[in-house]
């Protein structure tokens, strides 16, 4: 997808907000008890904080890990590409969930002594909606939103068939 520094700071962007937004949602649901609208505004204050976190270290650690775990999980160069694209998400997400139900635990949930299991409980909270949201809702969004953002040139364009 990203082919250079440029574009992956564009796609990490666009998936940090996508993401972030949607697990804040997620998580003030939880907190409240309902889904109410109100949540989707109050979310925005949440990814305020949330979404810089959530850049920092998708783009400076995670992505490179999840590149790595996923290289191990399939060949990239014989591989067809959407079993790329789910190693590395899923590779992400194992990562991510719990890196970022870190900071939630440690931000917003007072967890106090009982701090281990609290951010235990929110990163089983956590991963099944992040797990969806990533494979069948925001990395396919993202992906679209990215691929219009980016065409890539008429010679290098791959056919349905091969995704």
């Amino acid at each position: 997808m990203p082919k250079n520094k440029f574009q992956e700071v564009v796609f990490t962007v666009i998936m940090v907000f996508f993401m972030v937004y949607s697990m804040i949602c997620y998580n003030i649901r939880l907190n409240v008890g309902e889904m109410t609208n109100s949540i989707f505004l109050s979310a925005f204050h949440e990814l305020i904080i949330m979404g810089p976190i959530a850049f920092v270290l998708d783009f400076f650690i995670v992505s490179k890990l999840a590149f790595a775990c996923a290289s191990r999980m399939v060949d990239f160069r014989n591989c067809h590409p959407f079993s790329m694209i789910l190693a590395i998400s899923v590779a992400s997400i194992a990562l991510m969930c719990p890196l970022m139900s870190f900071a939630a635990t440690l931000l917003f949930k007072n967890a106090g002594s009982q701090f281990i299991a609290v951010w235990i409980e929110t990163t089983a909270m956590n991963f099944p909606a992040a797990f969806f949201l990533q494979l069948i809702y925001v990395g396919p969004l993202v992906r679209f939103i990215f691929r219009h953002i980016f065409p890539e040139k008429e010679g290098a364009r791959q056919t349905a068939s091969e995704m």
